[in-house]
């Protein structure tokens, strides 16, 4: 009975930790891979300012921008300058939510 009841509790608190609205949605990267220039699309749900970062492999940041984003579609351009070829991750966080995916640069 115990392992019912905390089944039951522990599958509700997932629920609720997973049905909260998310504030940035729907980002991809346009092109990807690309060789000079790709731009950062998005959906945000309210305005709000956020942090751009892309990072290294290893973990190091290579290029951050603080943006303003507005409700609804917003795209950052993002030019590899001397970046090399490779896989990148980059991010984009607001006070309630970090997003990250991964773009490669050609």
């Amino acid at each position: 009975m115990k392992k019912k009841l905390l089944f039951t509790f522990f599958l509700l608190i997932s629920c609720l930790a997973f049905s909260q609205e998310k504030s940035i949605y729907k980002v991809s990267a346009v092109p990807n891979p690309f060789t000079n220039s790709t731009k950062i699309i998005f959906n945000a749900v309210n305005s709000s300012p956020t942090t751009f970062t892309v990072k290294n492999v290893l973990g190091k940041t290579v290029y951050s921008k603080k943006i303003n984003t507005v409700k609804g579609k917003n795209s950052v351009p993002f030019y590899k300058g001397d970046l090399s070829k490779g896989i990148y991750i980059y991010s984009l966080q607001n006070k309630k939510q970090i997003t990250s995916k991964r773009f490669v640069i050609q």
